[in-house]
C-alpha cells in the first residue's frame, strides 16, 4: 500500500488532493480573484434577496390593521410600494444571476487548465518511470488513474466545490445576520450545524474508504478489459471469451457493490441532514411565530428569518449531498498522488552535460546487476566493445541478455560498475543524449495508431518528408508501402497489426535507420518470422547497422555468422568471447553445442 493510500482520514485525503493540484494553480490568481470576488457578491445579493419579500409582508400586515407591537409605524401596503419591491426583488435575483454564472464559469476555467497541467504532470512522470515500474503495473489501471481520476478531479471541483465555498460563505455571514436579528433563533442554526458536524464526523471517513474501494475496483476493471482487448487474438483463437466474460463480470459485480456501499453511505447521510434541517425549521416556525404574537417581531422579520435559516442551512443539505462526490474525488486524487509519488530512478543529476559526438565505442565496466527480486543476474562483469564492431550476445534463456543490452539506454542502471560510451560513463550524461546515440530494434515491432510517415518520423521528428521516404527505401519498405491504399499516409491500426510482422519490422528499421544513432541494439530483431521475411528483414539490417556499432541478441543461428565477436553468458559471467569462426570450430565450446541444437531443430 502507497504512503497516499494509508493516509486515511478524509481532511488528510483532500490535504493530499490539493497538494497535486498547487502547483498548477500558479498563474491563475487573477482568475481566482475575480472568481472569488463574484463569488462574494453573489452572496450580498443572496443576503439582500428576502428584504423586499419583508417589506412587502409587513406592508400588507398593517395594511390589514395589524398595527401593534413590532409592527406599529410602519408603513401600508401601497401600488407604488408594492411594484418597487417587486423590480428590486428581480433586480436582484438577476444580479444574482449573473455574479453566480461569472463565478461559475471563473473556477471552471481554472479547474480544466489546473486538469491539463495535472494531466500533462502525471502523463510526463510516467513516461520517466523505469522499466520496474512499467513492468508491474497494471496498464489499464494506469490509464483509469490518468483520465478518469483527473477528470473526476475536475468534475467534482467544479460541480460540488464551487457551490460549497459559496454555501459555506453564506453560511457564515447569515449567521452573523441571523444572530443581530434574534440572538435566540439564531441559536437553532448554531446547534443545527453542530449536529450535522457531528454527523459527518462519523460518516465521512467511511464515504471515502467506501469511494476509495470503489475506484481501485474500477481501475482492476479497466485493466481487466484493457488485457483482454490487447490479447484478443490470443483470446478468440483459444476460445478464451467466456473465462474473461467471468473476469470482467466478477469485477464488474465487485465494483458494483462498492459503488453501490458508498452511495448507500451519503444518502444516509444525505437523508439525516435533511431530519436535523426539518427539525430546525419547525422549531424557528414555532418559535418564531409566538415572539410575533408576543409582539417582539413583525411577521415580515419572521418570513425573512425563515428564508434565511433555508437559505443558511441549505449548506448542510449540500455539504451531506457533495460528501459523497468529494469522497470519491479525494480517493482519485489519492490514486494519482500515488502514481506522483513513485520514484524515478533513472534522472539526470543537476548540471549534468550531454554526450558529445559519439564513435561508439562501449564498455560495461565491472557491472553487478539484479533482476529486481535479489537475484544477481551479472556479478561484476566487464566486457569491451569497439566502435563499428558487431557482437552478437548468447546463452540461455534468463541469463540477462536483454538487461544487459538495456543497459546502454539506460532503461536501469547497474547496481554498481558503469556503463561506458566513448569513456563516458552514462550516468553522467543527460538521459536523452544517451538514449539519442543508441537505437534498438526490438522484437516485437512498436508501431503507434498513426500513419506510415509519422512511425518512421519517430526516430526523428524533424526529419522531411524526403528523408522519411529515403529510409524506407534504404530499409526495403518503400515498395510495399507504397502499395498501401493511402501510402505513407495510410494510418496503420493499433500497434500497427494491419501490418504483417516483417512489414512491421522494417517500418521499424526504417525508423531505427532515421535516427541514425552510432550504436544500434538488435534484440531478437529476426525471432518468429517466416523464412522469407526473415530474409527481408535480414537485409534490412544489414543496411542499419553498417559502420555502426552493434550489439545483438539473438537465437537466429543464421545471423550469428556474419558477427565480429560472439559472447556467451552464463551464470552472470562470460563463458565464452570470441569470433564465430574459433567458437564453431570447436566442437566443445557452447556456442558450437548451441549452433548444431539450432540448424537440427530448423530442420
Amino acid at each position: 500500500m502507497s504512503r497516499a493510500t494509508r493516509r486515511g482520514g478524509t481532511g488528510r485525503s483532500l490535504r493530499t488532493t490539493f497538494s497535486i493540484a498547487r502547483p498548477h494553480l500558479r498563474g491563475h490568481g487573477l482568475l481566482i480573484a475575480g472568481g472569488m470576488a463574484t463569488l462574494l457578491v453573489e452572496v450580498v445579493l443572496r443576503v439582500l434577496e428576502p428584504w423586499p419579500i419583508k417589506v412587502v409582508v409587513d406592508a400588507v400586515s398593517v395594511s390589514l390593521g395589524a398595527d401593534s407591537g413590532a409592527t406599529a409605524g410602519l408603513p401600508a401596503a401601497t401600488v407604488p410600494l408594492l411594484l418597487a419591491c417587486g423590480v428590486l426583488l428581480l433586480g436582484l435575483v438577476g444580479l444574482r444571476a449573473i455574479a453566480q454564472y461569472c463565478s461559475t464559469i471563473a473556477f471552471a476555467l481554472v479547474g480544466s487548465r489546473v486538469a491539463t497541467a495535472l494531466r500533462a504532470r502525471v502523463f510526463a512522470h510516467l513516461q520517466s518511470l523505469g522499466l520496474g515500474y512499467h513492468s508491474h503495473a497494471k496498464a489499464g489501471d494506469t490509464v483509469q488513474r490518468v483520465i478518469g481520476d483527473i477528470g473526476r478531479l475536475q468534475e467534482v471541483a467544479v460541480t460540488a466545490g464551487l457551490p460549497l465555498v459559496g454555501n459555506i460563505v453564506t453560511l457564515v455571514v447569515l449567521s452573523v445576520v441571523m444572530l443581530v436579528l434574534d440572538p435566540l433563533l439564531a441559536v437553532v442554526v448554531l446547534l443545527a450545524a453542530g449536529a450535522y458536524l457531528l454527523l459527518s464526523r462519523r460518516g465521512a471517513p467511511r464515504i471515502t474508504a467506501a469511494a476509495r474501494s470503489t475506484r481501485r475496483s474500477e481501475g482492476d476493471l479497466a485493466n481487466t478489459a484493457a488485457e483482454t482487448l490487447g490479447a484478443i487474438r490470443v483470446v478468440q483463437a483459444y476460445g478464451l471469451e467466456g473465462q474473461r466474460a467471468e473476469a470482467f463480470d466478477r469485477g464488474n459485480a465487485r465494483a458494483l457493490s462498492q459503488g453501490v456501499k458508498s452511495r448507500r453511505l451519503a444518502a444516509a447521510l444525505e437523508r439525516s441532514t435533511d431530519v436535523i434541517v426539518g427539525l430546525a425549521l419547525a422549531v424557528v416556525l414555532v418559535a418564531g411565530g409566538w415572539r410575533v404574537i408576543d409582539g417582539a417581531m413583525t411577521p415580515g422579520d419572521l418570513v425573512i428569518f425563515t428564508m434565511y435559516l433555508k437559505i443558511a442551512l441549505r449548506p448542510l443539505k449540500d455539504l451531506a449531498k457533495y460528501t459523497g462526490r468529494i469522497a470519491r474525488a479525494t480517493a482519485s486524487g489519492e490514486r494519482v498522488a500515488e502514481l506522483l509519488e513513485e520514484r524515478v530512478d533513472i534522472a539526470d543529476r543537476p548540471g549534468t552535460p550531454p554526450l558529445g559526438p559519439v564513435s561508439g565505442d562501449i564498455r560495461f565496466d565491472a557491472v553487478t546487476v539484479d533482476d529486481g527480486h535479489g537475484r544477481r543476474l551479472f556479478d561484476e562483469l566487464t566486457l569491451d566493445i569497439a566502435a563499428g564492431e558487431t557482437v552478437c550476445l548468447l546463452g540461455p534463456s534468463g541469463a540477462g541478455k536483454s538487461t544487459l543490452a538495456g543497459l546502454l539506454t539506460r532503461t536501469s542502471d547497474p547496481f554498481s560498475g558503469a556503463v561506458r560510451i566513448d569513456g563516458v560513463d552514462v550516468r553522467d550524461a543527460t538521459v536523452s543524449s544517451v538514449r539519442g546515440s543508441v537505437t534498438v530494434v526490438l522484437q516485437e515491432s512498436v508501431l503507434f495508431a498513426a500513419s506510415v510517415r509519422d512511425n518512421i518520423r519517430a526516430g526523428r521528428p524533424d526529419a522531411s518528408d524526403a528523408d522519411v521516404e529515403r529510409a524506407a527505401r534504404r530499409a526495403l519498405a518503400h515498395d510495399f508501402v507504397t502499395a498501401l491504399p493511402r501510402g505513407y499516409d495510410t494510418v496503420l491500426g493499433g500497434r500497427g497489426d494491419t501490418l504483417s510482422g516483417g512489414q512491421r519490422q522494417r517500418i521499424a528499421i526504417a525508423r531505427a535507420l532515421l535516427r541514425d544513432a552510432p550504436i544500434v541494439v538488435l534484440d531478437e530483431a529476426t525471432t518468429g518470422l517466416d523464412p522469407a521475411a526473415r530474409a527481408a528483414v535480414a537485409a534490412s539490417i544489414a543496411e542499419l547497422t553498417r559502420g555502426r556499432t552493434t550489439l545483438s541478441v539473438t537465437h537466429d543461428a543464421t545471423s550469428v555468422r556474419d558477427a565480429d565477436r560472439i559472447v556467451w553468458l552464463e551464470d552472470g559471467r562470460i563463458v565464452e568471447d570470441g569470433t564465430p569462426r574459433s567458437l564453431l570450430a570447436d566442437p566443445g565450446s557452447r556456442v558450437a553445442a548451441w549452433f548444431r541444437e539450432s540448424l537440427q531443430e530448423a530442420s
